[in-house]
């Protein structure tokens, strides 16, 4: 060979090489990209992607894409691709979420331009996104997590503000006897798709909060959910006293010192970094009370920087904030006492320039009694014009509850309003149901979901192919159910007869009944077994059976809950339920995602009024599944006689015994006349035809009210676009 066909047979070679390092290396920053925004948390085809790189460790990872890819070196990924022929793929997931990012043909440019320049600030003490990123203990992390997807989806121009909780909530485990345990495991930030803040000079981002007994600092964490960034602060940075690095550790424990300084760094703190990040919010909205010390430090920064009175100051910010109260039960309002509030917001009062009477009077109902608490809710109504209940039910019920801050207006006057919560359909919805819509519906229904023409679509569907759809979720719920609870039985060391057991456990033909939620005790996880030999009855009938499935969490330091979980935990030893009831450890995201896709009926019966919503209900029925409540929350206004079923007539009464006992009577009469009489009557096809027209009559009425696009179109109309205008914002009463 001549010398100048080897040089370029070496130029070939090298070449080559260089192409196909360029191409590895393409490939696994395209899969970061992708891991790296939350976006695919609700994109089906990109979650299947990361599935089907290996399926067993996607399960074993909380189904977390940034901890997987860890696990690949870009060749070994690369090799990966080309086993699984995922190249193409890759390749357009990746253009869908930069077309995703860049696109301004969206809901929210057309009708909310106003926020493009000022976005809506959006404060939440959790988020619940996704199960790999565990800073959310329930229902009020999963609304504001499903809140930003919305707003994504339809661009409205919203940034996010919470916490980093290095510890999360708590892990659940049961101990042999029933009894709730709780674990704290550190989560890895680095195996999160978080990035540090950086500040006008391109250093990470550290914020500083002046109080009576020193500084306190944190750093602040980006993630990326769709198009809204997500700021979170961390307490555990150099410089912080050592209990104030642990201060962001776990979500909501602690003391009442320790939750004021939290609720200091998600309120001022959050301020403070958006203030250092350059956004400059046109609205604040205040998810719950948590984050209500905020619009002080924004007060505190336009009297600096436009040479406002207080007074004047405070007028206009009110005018841009937006207040959401969740719960109708006091003790779900923080409370503070005066000397807590005067050590930590006591160098922000002397900038304002308040006495200390004139600052604790903001949080005070009646600002005359010095005895008072600090109340976090009141002074989030205070510096707010636009305050809003979650529910209709729960107006009336939020009015009456705070109708002392106006003595001089007549209930109905009482200036909160309601926007009912809804959930995201893209992040509940069972695949092989979206698939059954995609057929019904037309061509981009997703991104029309709050539309109610749309839904009407269910009424064409044949019955036989969508009962053929949920039994088919039936069957993947009963699978996931069955490799839980043999992992529970193993790791409390049962026999193998038990894990045996344990593998066949349920039946798919049999009515399933799921309730899975916090276990409060206002919530009545206990008021089936009210009258355990009716409902023995009922488990064990031997045509027309039922079983019921459980899961959920009681507050760590909630001993009336934890006996609550321990006695439904200890019906497995009881042999008339052992083979009917279940509990499921550690309820999360994940849990929640198959029992609210695989159920036939959800059962809530919490004590009216005290359920402000409910959400859970409302994933099951874009499921399919029905609804068995009480009429309180969201199914007050949702039931219509014909798209599931009502415990009771809406009615309570101020004994708590009295309501419980005619309550659990309404239970078992609605069970047994109707619910396990209208699942097991079949036609000559087999098919509960009563049952399904129930099921097509919920979806029909029910999925464009309940989801969170509605929600948030709702939000930008009634409250967004007026509050960044400066316009009094009205909601409905």
């Amino acid at each position: 060979m001549s010398s100048i066909e080897s040089i370029l047979q070496r130029m070939e070679t090298s070449q080559t090489h260089t192409q196909d390092q360029q191409s590895v290396e393409d490939l696994y920053e395209k899969c970061q990209a992708l891991a790296n925004n939350l976006w695919w948390s609700w994109t089906p085809e990109v979650e299947h992607l990361f599935r089907d790189l290996e399926p067993v460790r996607w399960r074993q990872l909380d189904h977390n894409p940034v901890a997987l890819l860890k696990e690949f070196t870009p060749e070994r990924l690369f090799e990966r691709a080309t086993e699984m022929v995922l190249f193409s793929r890759i390749n357009q997931a990746f253009r869908r979420l930069k077309e995703y990012m860049a696109s301004r043909q969206t809901w929210g440019a057309t009708h909310a331009g106003v926020l493009g320049a000022r976005p809506v600030a959006y404060f939440s003490a959790e988020f619940g996104i996704h199960e790999s990123l565990p800073i959310y203990s329930g229902g009020l992390g999963v609304l504001s997590g499903d809140h930003i997807k919305s707003a994504s989806s339809l661009g409205v121009p919203l940034v996010a503000v919470g916490l980093f909780y290095a510890q999360g909530y708590f892990r659940q485990q049961l101990s042999p006897e029933g009894y709730q345990e709780e674990k704290y495991i550190d989560t890895l930030i680095e195996n999160l798709p978080a990035r540090p803040a950086l500040d006008a000079n391109g250093e990470p981002l550290i914020i500083t909060i002046e109080t009576r007994t020193g500084k306190l600092m944190a750093k602040v964490w980006k993630i990326q959910v769709g198009r809204v960034p997500l700021y979170l602060m961390d307490s555990n940075v150099e410089g912080n006293r050592p209990e104030d690095r642990t201060l962001t550790s776990r979500l909501y424990g602690g003391d009442e010192r320790t939750r004021i300084r939290q609720e200091l760094l998600l309120g001022v703190g959050g301020v403070k970094a958006l203030q250092a990040l350059g956004i400059n919010p046109g609205v604040f909205h205040l998810n719950e009370g948590h984050s209500a010390f905020g619009p002080l430090e924004v007060i505190r920064h336009r009297m600096e920087e436009d040479g406002l009175h207080f007074d004047d100051a405070l007028r206009e910010v009110a005018m841009q904030s937006v207040f959401t109260t969740h719960t109708p039960v006091p003790a779900g309002h923080d409370r503070f006492s005066p000397e807590l509030v005067e050590e930590h917001l006591g160098p922000l009062r002397d900038q304002l320039g308040l006495s200390y009477e004139q600052f604790m009077s903001l949080g005070r109902v009646d600002p005359q009694n010095p005895t008072e608490p600090f109340c976090m809710t009141v002074i989030g109504l205070k510096l707010s014009r636009t305050a809003n209940s979650v529910s209709q039910l729960h107006g009336h019920v939020s009015r009456r509850m705070w109708s002392h801050l106006w003595p001089w207006r007549v209930e109905s006057e009482i200036p909160i309003g309601h926007i009912t919560n809804g959930v995201h359909s893209s992040s509940w919805l069972a695949e092989q149901m979206r698939n059954f819509y995609d057929r019904l519906f037309p061509a981009n229904w997703m991104s029309s979901v709050g539309e109610p023409e749309i839904w009407q679509g269910i009424h064409k569907a044949d019955p036989g192919e969508l009962w053929e759809i949920h039994n088919t979720l039936k069957t993947m719920l009963l699978s996931f159910i069955r490799r839980r609870v043999v992992s529970q039985c193993r790791r409390r060391g049962e026999s193998e007869a038990a894990l045996e057991k344990a593998r066949n456990v349920l039946d798919p033909t049999i009515l399933t009944i799921g309730f899975a939620r916090r276990f409060a005790t206002y919530k009545r996880a206990n008021l089936l077994f009210s009258d355990l030999d009716r409902v023995a009855a009922l488990v064990n009938d031997p045509c027309r059976p039922v079983q019921i499935v459980f899961s959920g969490k009681a507050h760590p330091k909630d001993e009336p809950g934890k006996q609550l979980i321990q006695l439904i935990a200890q019906l497995r030893t009881d042999p008339r339920f052992a083979d009917r009831v279940l509990f499921i450890e550690d309820y999360d995201i994940n849990v929640c995602r198959h029992l609210v896709q695989g159920v036939d009926v959800w059962l809530n019966n919490p004590r009216r009024p005290l359920e402000a919503l409910g959400t859970s209900g409302q994933k099951v029925v874009l499921n399919g599944g029905l609804n068995l409540s009480i009429l309180d929350g969201w199914w007050a206004e949702a039931y219509d006689g014909v798209n599931g079923f009502a415990i009771g007539k809406g009615s309570h009464h101020l004994n708590d015994a009295v309501t419980d006992k005619r309550d659990g009577a309404a239970l078992y009469e609605v069970l047994e006349n109707e619910v396990v009489p209208m699942f097991y009557k079949r036609d000559i096809d087999g098919l509960p035809r009563e049952w399904i027209k129930r099921m097509i009559n919920s979806i029909a009425t029910l999925a464009w009210r309940f989801s969170s696009d509605r929600m948030v179109m709702d939000y930008a109309r009634h409250a967004y676009v007026p509050a960044a205008g400066g316009l009094s914002c009205q909601m409905e009463n």
